[in-house]
């Protein structure tokens, strides 16, 4: 028995198959973000308070986006290690950046060339919180608020050591400003992570430092550390006991914020999706409480304004690393 097609139907089967082939290429070409897990570097050690902000936040991301979300810790070099990672990764929306105003928005007006650019190199997707840092001391320090901690600075020179999480960091910014402002003279002590300057106060190797709220709040009402001032313009509705810097010493202003980015050339649709996932995250009560018990205000943005926050940011920092002296 002769089973061979007749040329229309040997025609019509290839016309056939040709269109499915057209099909599954299409739908593949087509398939919906993310295809795989998505990673994102945070670039500050384990355990600090930059975890407890972005795991809660990649953990609901999860659960939007139908794909595990993994938080990758890539500490040192103040930020910049984990930056310049995602500065190299596939633009493909599967490797973000936990973004901090130290490696974006400092570390460019520092001496050392660093391997990416914080504008040419990284997709803004939103801006995550913002927020002040606390000075804080040890319980039994015999200084109880910020006028006594200068005056005991003062008359004990080169005694008081304040630390900070990396040469050039935000937090090495304000202990620098505020001995410059207040003309006393502190030891800077870089750190990798906040976690370990809280460690080393309560341990009394450290004196003070200027650490996140979010990491020291609990330390703070358990009454093992002492907030003695807010490092931002006003105070913070979260120790609204605590005074700003700034109203003993005027023009004091250091704050610290995180954000979302992608590298450059990540297609704008995936942008876009991400913005609207991370956006509706923050504005759950959820998060937006957790920020806030933190110390930390929910900032979301479009990624337009999040660009342009950056740039703001880059020509603000210029006069604190010129008053820090910053060599190498």
């Amino acid at each position: 028995m002769n089973f061979s097609l007749s040329p229309k139907r040997t025609l019509l089967r290839h016309l056939v198959l040709g269109f499915l082939a057209l099909g599954v290429g299409l739908s593949q070409a087509a398939d919906p973000y993310p295809t795989k897990s998505v990673t994102i570097i945070n670039p500050w050690a384990p355990g600090g308070p930059s975890d407890a902000i972005i795991r809660p936040i990649a953990q609901q991301l999860a659960l939007r986006l139908g794909q595990a979300v993994v938080v990758e810790n890539r500490a040192g070099a103040t930020g910049t290690i984990g930056a310049a990672a995602v500065a190299r990764a596939t633009p493909d929306g599967h490797t973000l950046f936990f973004a901090h105003v130290n490696p974006i928005a400092i570390s460019p007006s520092l001496p050392q060339k660093l391997p990416y650019d914080p504008i040419k190199d990284f997709a803004p997707i939103t801006l995550i919180s913002s927020g002040p840092a606390v000075l804080v001391v040890r319980s039994d320090f015999p200084a109880k608020n910020l006028a006594e901690f200068i005056a005991f600075a003062r008359a004990n020179p080169g005694k008081i050591s304040y630390g900070s999480v990396g040469i050039g960091s935000n937090t090495h910014l304000a202990g620098s400003l505020l001995g410059h402002m207040a003309k006393v003279d502190m030891l800077h002590v870089p750190y990798k992570g906040s976690a370990t300057i809280q460690t080393d106060i309560l341990g009394g190797s450290l004196t003070t430092g200027f650490v996140t709220l979010s990491g020291a709040q609990a330390l703070i009402q358990d009454g093992r550390m002492r907030a003695l001032a807010v490092s931002t313009a006003k105070r913070s509705s979260v120790l609204p006991d605590v005074p700003a810097v700034a109203e003993m010493l005027p023009g004091f202003e250091i704050s610290g914020w995180y954000g979302l980015m992608a590298p450059a050339n990540t297609p704008p649709e995936v942008i876009r999706r991400l913005n609207t996932e991370v956006t509706a995250i923050l504005r759950t009560p959820e998060i937006a409480n957790r920020l806030r018990d933190g110390g930390m205000d929910s900032s979301p943005t479009t990624p337009e304004a999040f660009g342009d926050y950056i740039k703001a940011e880059l020509g603000r920092w210029v006069n604190a690393i010129k008053v820090a002296n910053i060599k190498d």
